[in-house]
């Protein structure tokens, strides 16, 4: 899983290995929040360093107006959004790419648990300072 054209590619393959093992262990048909917690459970006993659900305000021309929750922001590099749904649309790739560009990190995992088999896309933020 460890492709260097990736950035933070051991990482992710980390992430998307205990994604796997979760996905083995629980199969599909859970709550995303199963998946969440579960997921987090995994990536502690692999040392992986994460904030879950680490909230982050948002403004529209100065003014909050709100805010918004990643699922998991692993080692300040990698925003990952679950999911656990039969199908991933193109608004849940949408709504991962903003969360690249409101916590500013450069490399983002979709990651639905919805499927028999695990589906996960990696995304990478163009705007990333």
């Amino acid at each position: 899983m460890i492709n260097p054209h990736y950035k933070h590619s051991e990482l992710t393959g980390k992430i998307i290995g205990c994604a796997m093992q979760v996905h083995r262990i629980l199969g599909s048909g859970f709550q995303e929040v199963i998946y969440q917690r579960a997921l987090a459970i995994e990536m502690s006993e692999n040392q992986i360093h994460f904030v879950r659900e680490k909230e982050i305000p948002l403004y529209y021309k100065g003014q909050h107006v709100g805010g918004r929750r990643a699922d998991f922001i692993v080692e300040d590099v990698v925003a990952v959004e679950l999911k656990a749904l039969t199908v991933t649309e193109q608004v849940h790739l949408s709504q991962i790419k903003s969360y690249l560009e409101a916590y500013n990190v450069e490399t983002g995992l979709l990651i639905n648990f919805g499927r028999p088999s695990l589906d996960f896309r990696r995304l990478i933020n163009g705007n990333y300072k």
